[in-house]
């Protein structure tokens, strides 16, 4: 689905409804109220005994799905075929990868397709990054879905049946957007159980990059258009809802004036998300341990 020619309908309908960032945000929830994926089960929070191998392992999952979804978009190719392994410090195979044939995105656009090259070797770069650091504790990459994931999400946020990020560039954009600001919230929220002052440099580090790159993709939403900027705000009032707090994200769009490109809180910071909400979102509303969406059968490691 070319999500564009679908919302450019109610595009007009959906500018006057909006008259600030939390409205956008109610609104979107709003949509959600029958939503089949409702976080209706409470995640518990991760141990408080958990180990910084623990918190390096989370973000080794995250970054397994990030570099994947990018490096097949930019390139056609997984991790694997990329040359990048995705085993486990122990030699544990890694899981597979659903996608569509030929997921390879048209772009067209040359900076956003130096951009979007730019960014897969940033997450292919996390990923050996994390390895490294761990060494034989580091997880092999779990089962990952990029095909029926995205229709299962837009079908929640109310964007249709079906949804291809690797369609067109703006579904890659909107694809791409659900990645990084929840990657920018993990790390935010991760840093604090980090005990290790070399740990939680590096993984400042890799959090402000996923910053740059949310910034720049939502540069890119904001630039592409009322229909994008619509998509993107239901996409953030879904994992709003998924999270259970239902006013932790915003969507891209303008307010009083301004944009809202910068997704920041009244006190002009990121938002921090607990591993538990990290897991809600990635797994749309699965059970903690048992997975879904993204990850159909959980992350691996402590924290899944």
């Amino acid at each position: 689905m070319d999500f564009i020619e679908e919302k450019d309908r109610t595009t007009a309908l959906l500018e006057e409804k909006k008259s600030s960032r939390r409205s956008a945000i109610l609104l979107g929830g709003a949509a959600l109220a029958g939503m089949a994926l409702s976080r209706s089960r409470a995640f518990a929070q991760a141990s408080t005994t958990v180990t910084d191998n623990d918190i390096l392992n989370f973000a080794l999952n995250l970054e397994f799905l990030e570099a994947q979804f990018y490096t097949i978009a930019t390139t056609g190719m997984t991790l694997e075929q990329a040359g990048i392994s995705t085993k486990g410090g122990d030699g544990t195979a890694g899981g597979t990868v659903t996608v569509k044939a030929n997921a390879k995105v048209p772009f067209k656009d040359p900076l956003l397709t130096q951009l979007a090259a730019e960014i897969a070797m940033d997450e292919q770069n996390h990923v050996k990054f994390l390895q490294s650091a761990l060494a034989t504790n580091a997880v092999a990459q779990p089962n990952i879905d990029l095909m029926t994931s995205f229709n299962t999400l837009a079908m929640a946020a109310g964007l249709g049946a079906t949804f291809d990020p690797f369609a067109s560039e703006t579904n890659f954009l909107l694809g791409a957007f659900i990645f990084e600001d929840v990657g920018v919230t993990a790390y935010q929220g991760a840093a604090g159980l980090i005990s290790s002052k070399t740990y939680l440099d590096k993984a400042v580090g890799i959090h402000n990059v996923e910053a740059y790159h949310a910034a720049a993709i939502r540069t890119r939403i904001f630039q592409a258009g009322t229909a994008a900027q619509s998509a993107s705000q239901a996409i953030a009032a879904t994992r709003a809802k998924l999270d259970g707090t239902g006013n932790d994200d915003i969507g891209v769009g303008i307010t009083n004036g301004a944009a809202t490109i910068v997704n920041n809180d009244a006190n002009g910071m990121t938002y921090a998300r607990t591993t538990s909400q990290v897991l809600s979102i990635v797994y749309g509303g699965g059970a903690a341990g048992t997975g879904g969406v993204f990850y159909p059968n959980a992350m691996n490691g402590t924290i899944k």
